[in-house]
């Protein structure tokens, strides 16, 4: 069901609020444009300064627009349990068709902690579950050998791997069997993380270069390399300077520039990207023609 480009969604943001309309057509462009799943509420989303009930809500207005023409993967994670399970069952009710979960960050729990937090989500709820891995901002990796037990569960189907470690790939494709889906989280290492067996990416930069990130996704697929090396090369420095400041200032920023008028305010403790980010960010637009 999940592969290709699949853009974890900024959330617009007007005068405090969430701006619904704005998400519609964001989420109506993205479509059109290619992309191949869509994640509202991740990190990109500025999840951790929703409430409950506003994360809720981004979710189903995600799968009301989306209306079946492209899978949703709705953020969940929490450092709760309680609360990731009740994002999972929110998500579900409103006809998610799987949930994005980090393991446990501040918390820090061991690697049993880790797979009693996922065993317990799987048997809460039977909505699908892909794993996040991403410990530069968890602190705690889910090691190979726990992706291997969680994989043994029926519910979970795969990971999105932010680990940087392009070795990884392999070592998880061994662990977890073939059919286990491997979505980059880094845009700018998916090139050689599809080459190693992944199918996909979830992508920062499928905000601004949906059609771009398409299309990258799509030569990976279907083994043209070098389509897919040409078209790295002309998107690896927007990957490079949307995380040149605090993410998402930069690809907020980035998106007034290529969609007039879209909302880029960010909540605090979140920051406007600074001067040199900005113009990173437009030396890379420039630079792929968007």
């Amino acid at each position: 069901m999940f592969g290709g480009s699949i853009p974890a969604l900024v959330t617009p943001i007007r005068d405090g609020a969430i701006d619904e309309a704005a998400f519609r057509s964001l989420v109506d462009w993205q479509i059109e444009s290619g992309s191949s799943a869509l994640v509202p509420c991740g990190t990109t989303g500025e999840s951790a300064t929703m409430t409950i009930e506003e994360h809720d809500r981004v979710v189903r207005i995600c799968i009301e627009q989306a209306a079946g023409r492209v899978p949703i993967i709705a953020g969940c994670g929490s450092n709760d349990t309680a609360v990731a399970l009740h994002h999972m069952k929110s998500a579900k009710a409103a006809g998610a068709d799987a949930a994005l979960l980090v393991p446990p960050y501040y918390n820090r729990p061991n690697q049993e902690g880790v797979l009693a937090h996922f065993r317990a989500l799987a048997s809460g709820c039977d909505l699908p579950i892909m794993l996040y891995n991403v410990p530069a901002r968890t602190i705690v990796d889910i090691a190979v050998e726990t992706m291997a037990e969680l994989a043994k569960l029926p519910s979970v189907i795969g990971v999105k791997d932010a680990t940087g470690n392009l070795a990884r790939v392999s070592a998880q494709r061994a662990a977890c069997g073939k059919d286990f889906v491997q979505l980059s989280g880094n845009d700018d290492m998916a090139l050689g993380f599809m080459a190693m067996g992944g199918v996909g990416c979830i992508s920062v930069t499928a905000n601004v270069a949906p059609r771009l990130c398409a299309d990258f996704q799509a030569a990976c697929s279907e083994g043209r390399w070098g389509d897919a090396l040409a078209l790295q090369d002309l998107l690896f420095p927007l990957h490079a300077a949307l995380f040149t400041d605090a993410s998402p200032g930069p690809v907020k920023y980035a998106l007034g520039k290529v969609r007039p008028g879209f909302p880029t305010e960010l909540r605090l403790p979140m920051t406007p990207a600074g001067a040199a980010s900005r113009a990173a960010v437009d030396a890379a637009l420039t630079h792929a023609g968007l």
